[in-house]
């Protein structure tokens, strides 16, 4: 088989490096791909979300399977374009993508359907939503609704703040439109977990718990970014309580999406929060998370690509997956000033000095003059399995420390959490 995978990330260097381990296939190829992904997969010079010449490309290489890592080609609706075209591809339908395109259609779609999340309002104009402040308690969270890659959340500790966010998003556009309409939403306390589940539009199997560290800093301090690093499995998620999440969440998130008709196919993911009344939904992703997808594909024993083909069929009912039982840290250097102004063009030193109990997801990075410099905000994820948390933490951060290039910026405390437990 020929496969295509779209996009520039980590997240899509462990896809294409997973979907090289499957022996259905030949050729692997990766639209833009990035200095790391080179070396595994043809990389073509096609952005995420040029579907039109995406589409061309695939027809003219007789793609088999196309495998969409972003979210913004998913909201666009390139799964419809392909499924068109008779292609197959792995990811939901533009209907179905609005559960991450629209913080106020997944709000709707969850109360609809009785999934337990956080109470909100949403609004599209700036005066109702001051005003709605005043009925709030603090902290609250002010959430741009449209896609802001991952740093469109402000949480807000008094209402001069929540001003300040309502006006930053709404008024001076900080993330463009994705702020036309914002969502204002309690805050909810405990502690986080990623679940990613496969749907083929009624059945659905879940991955492998992780756990994302959303903030720059240690002690989960600073503003969010895109994931600092991240872990698998994630202890706050006991067998009892990832039953629970299966049932109140993924079962009833599928189910509606059917009913809705809207078949959910692809990954779901529902980031979570463990509170004191029981899991809650904080977010809908409509795609693998980054950088969880670096910290959960290492442990999948499973042939993803055959995974991929059922979810596309409808043919997941039955299936098993097998899983590694070591645990998998995934810790993300990024550069100086990241997620805010930040400079690219650094030289990488170190890659080839990691040593052979972990690996490196190149995220943003590109080849220069037989260099590999920098050329994103988050630039790799180390990543390592370990018999255990600790070992697994141990052997990525030693592998982080042969590495450097100027201004990089990590946190020193990816997977505490797990250690606390």
């Amino acid at each position: 088989m020929k496969i295509l995978v779209v996009g520039s990330g980590g997240r899509e260097h462990a896809l294409v490096w997973k979907i090289r381990q499957s022996p259905r296939v030949t050729k692997v190829f990766c639209a833009p791909g990035n200095g790391g992904i080179a070396a595994l997969a043809d990389c073509v010079n096609i952005k995420a979300d040029d579907i039109a010449s995406l589409l061309k490309f695939a027809q003219d290489n007789k793609i088999d399977l196309t495998v969409v890592g972003p979210e913004v080609p998913l909201v666009l609706g390139i799964v419809d374009v392909f499924e068109k075209a008779g292609l197959k591809a792995f990811g939901p339908s533009k209907a179905a993508a609005r559960l991450e395109g629209s913080k106020a259609f997944a709000k709707e779609f969850m109360a609809r359907h009785h999934i337990p999340t956080a109470s909100y309002g949403s609004f599209d104009a700036i005066a109702p939503a001051i005003a709605f402040l005043d009925k709030c308690r603090f902290p609250l969270v002010v959430k741009a609704d449209g896609l802001a890659a991952g740093k469109g959340v402000i949480i807000c500790q008094d209402k001069a703040g929540a001003v300040a966010a309502l006006k930053s998003i709404m008024s001076d556009r900080v993330f463009k439109d994705a702020g036309k309409r914002v969502v204002i939403e309690e805050f909810l306390y405990g502690e986080e977990a990623s679940i990613l589940a496969v749907a083929d539009g009624k059945d659905f199997i879940i991955l492998e718990s992780s756990q994302d560290h959303k903030r720059i800093f240690d002690n989960d301090q600073g503003p969010n970014t895109g994931g600092m690093g991240a872990y698998s499995p994630a202890p706050v998620v006991t067998p009892a309580l990832m039953a629970e999440i299966s049932e109140t969440v993924i079962r009833p998130s599928i189910e509606g999406m059917h009913k809705d008709g809207a078949p959910f196919k692809g990954i779901l993911y529902a980031g979570i929060m463990v509170t004191a009344q029981g899991p809650k939904v904080l977010e809908f992703n409509t795609r693998f998370g980054d950088p969880e997808t670096q910290a959960v594909l290492p442990r999948l024993k499973s042939d993803i690509v055959t995974m991929m083909l059922a979810s596309v069929a409808g043919g997941l009912s039955g299936m098993e997956l097998e899983w590694d039982s070591r645990a998998c840290v995934c810790v993300v250097m990024a550069a100086g000033g990241y997620p805010g102004d930040y400079s690219s063009g650094k030289e990488i030193r170190g890659l080839g000095d990691v040593p052979g109990d972990a690996g490196v997801f190149h995220a943003g990075t590109k080849k220069e003059g037989g260099k590999v410099v920098s050329s994103g905000g988050r630039v790799l994820g180390v990543t390592a399995l370990g018999p255990g948390i600790t070992r697994a933490i141990e052997y990525a951060y030693k592998a982080v420390s042969v590495i450097s290039f100027d201004g990089m910026q990590y946190r020193k405390d990816i997977g505490q959490k797990a250690l606390q437990r």
